[in-house]
């Protein structure tokens, strides 16, 4: 690397500092539109499940403006409401008249914020929920006049359920029932019945799975979205497809929808980091619609309370589409569903994907090549708590040292590597020096030279790539992880959080590392993160040929982790900060029992021929 590459890479780190704050002043976001009208067309669905021919092609999807989760417009202003509760082991699940549907979902086991000190017990006496009781109720059917009606349903209890009922003036009966199951599953069966002597004709259905909304007013969505399963592939839709950035940080036009499937709708969700939504219906469903609604703002006075408060919340409201149809007289049709309505807890998910084999599991997000390291992480840490108690700081810190002495061989090995070809740089500077004019043959004779002397270049730099997979296991299973959610460590409140101790005014500007508005979060663990790789960077033998200027560049590049983990949990700054001691523990002791050979001399030059006597 000569001095002009090193001068690049400098370039291009402050410009990775400035890039979002000057793309954001260039290029001000495009407000989604408050009116999600963009009717998308609803081709190739299959009919009803009725023995009745398919009917005719599906129009264009009924729409819902932004406001309607908010406000209930299916219904009358001055509608009453009726509500009725039940309860399990899990959660106490609340139904409302008004669309008939699953109102709200309160978690037992799971409080609503987690705080530290008095906050964290005055957390305690409120619930996490999922869809909230100011949205569209879930298995709500929206589908204009035709079918919805006034929107208001007949509650009544039944054995471990609820029973909801309508029946609208042109003899078309609506009929809802729920029953609770065990680890946060409902049975949901929906009936449409024509008790007139006429036909009914049935528009286009849309059967609200619910809503996909922040954790507190301090999230700003990014592990929030929509997540359907094909029978093959999970995809998730998040921000990434709404905002529509082009290089994920010039904006573009929003999306205010996403419209997917094709009869393959295995299960639908809605989800956030921690909490999911999911329907499964019995049948693949023919499609599904997802919109991005605007949530109220916070108001100028909350800001200046609290300046972490995200200034445009947003919520992503997702429904299954089923096609028109025709009911004839005195014929009814059924729709059945499984709504799971709890914490993404992966134990829990394979249970419900394996006995019913649709791979809801995949709601973790454990997709991808770097999932398939998560999951072992995640199931070796819930079992180093389960089986030895221990609090999940120290299950990672353990698991963190099995993976050290997994790795210990190939690790020592490098370590001894780079140790000889420290011990070899002087003979290498000569063979360089003599065949600088002729760059081929300078590598040629250095190969040889380590060759011959059983050293690889490359050593020092396997195990680190070994290791990114492990890297990046940790981060994707901490972005899930709910058994982080307020798992504490020394100074750690919230291991799925920055340990942030305090914060320091006035300094929110700075980029990466600042709140704006707020100021610097004092976070000590990354910050023990950084002096770690700057240690272990002192104790690694540069690379031969290297000239001073970038060996310091090198020993100082580790401090781009610190940059990008700043505010990152306090769970994945913990595994790295411990890697690092044991890796410098490691080097230490290989130094220690196995001391560098001297370097073999270079043979002296050979003298003037002696003359004769």
């Amino acid at each position: 690397m000569d001095r002009k590459a090193i001068l690049i890479l400098l370039i291009s780190f402050v410009v990775l500092l400035v890039w979002f704050p000057l793309t954001n002043r260039l290029f001000p976001p495009v407000p989604v539109p408050k009116s999600t009208n963009l009717a998308a067309q609803a081709t190739n669905l299959v009919a009803l499940d009725t023995n009745r021919p398919a009917a005719a092609p599906m129009v264009q999807p009924p729409t819902l403006t932004a406001v309607a989760a908010l406000t209930a417009s299916f219904l009358r202003p001055d509608a009453p409401e009726q509500v009725l509760a039940i309860e399990s082991a899990e959660a106490r699940y609340t139904f409302t008249s008004h669309g008939g549907g699953l109102k709200v979902v309160e978690l037992k086991e799971y409080p609503e914020t987690v705080g530290c000190g008095r906050k964290r017990a005055a957390a305690k006496n409120k619930l996490a929920t999922v869809n909230g009781p100011t949205f569209v109720p879930a298995l709500t059917l929206l589908d204009g006049a035709a079918i919805q009606g006034d929107g208001q349903f007949q509650l009544t209890h039944m054995a471990n359920g609820v029973h909801a009922e309508k029946t609208l003036t042109n003899g078309l009966r609506l009929v809802k029932e729920f029953q609770i199951g065990t680890n946060h599953l409902l049975s949901v069966a929906v009936r449409l019945e024509n008790r007139s002597d006429q036909p009914v004709k049935l528009p286009v259905q849309e059967w609200v799975i619910g809503t996909a909304t922040p954790l507190d007013r301090h999230d700003d969505g990014r592990l929030m979205g929509v997540m359907w399963f094909d029978g093959a592939k999970a995809q998730d839709i998040t921000e990434t497809f709404f905002g529509n950035r082009t290089m994920g940080c010039i904006p573009g036009t929003p999306h205010s929808e996403y419209l997917g499937g094709a009869s393959n709708v295995v299960w639908a969700a809605v989800h956030n980091q921690f909490f999911a939504l999911a329907a499964i219906p019995s049948g693949p469903a023919p499609r599904l619609i997802a919109r991005r609604l605007d949530l109220p703002p916070p108001t100028e006075q909350e800001r200046q309370a609290d300046s972490r408060l995200v200034a445009k919340p947003f919520a992503y409201q997702t429904a299954l589409l089923y096609p028109e149809a025709t009911l004839a007289p005195n014929e009814a049709v059924e729709r059945r569903f499984d709504l799971f309505a709890g914490p993404k807890e992966y134990n829990t998910l394979a249970r419900h994907a394996s006995h019913m084999k649709n791979n809801l599991d995949q709601v973790m997000g454990f997709g991808g090549f770097f999932g398939f390291c998560a999951k072992p992480l995640l199931l070796s840490m819930n079992g180093l708590h389960g089986a030895l108690s221990l609090p999940y700081g120290w299950a990672i810190i353990v698991i963190t040292i099995i993976i050290k002495i997994v790795f210990w061989p190939l690790t020592n090995a490098s370590t001894k590597s780079m140790k000889r070809m420290a011990a070899l740089q002087p003979q290498m500077k000569t063979l360089q020096e003599k065949y600088k004019g002729d760059p081929k043959k300078m590598n040629e004779k250095l190969m040889e030279f380590m060759k011959e002397h059983k050293v690889n270049p490359m050593g020092g730099c396997l195990p680190m790539l070994l290791q990114i997979p492990v890297f990046f296991g940790f981060y994707t299973m901490l972005q899930s992880a709910i058994e982080l959610r307020g798992a504490q460590f020394l100074w750690a409140c919230d291991l799925s959080k920055p340990d942030t101790i305090f914060v320091i005014p006035g300094l929110g500007f700075i980029p990466f590392f600042g709140i704006a508005g707020l100021g610097l979060p004092l976070n000590p663990l990354p910050l023990l993160m950084g002096v770690t790789m700057l240690w272990q960077a002192r104790l690694t033998p540069p690379s031969p040929g290297m000239d001073p200027v970038q060996q310091k560049i090198m020993k100082y590049m580790p401090l781009m982790f610190l940059v990008f983990l700043y505010n990152f949990s306090a769970g994945l700054t913990l595994y790295w900060t411990v890697q690092n001691l044991l890796t410098i523990a490691q080097m230490k002791l290989t130094k220690a029992k196995d001391p560098a050979a001297p370097a073999p001399k270079s043979p002296a030059p050979a003298g003037p021929p002696k003359k004769k006597k």
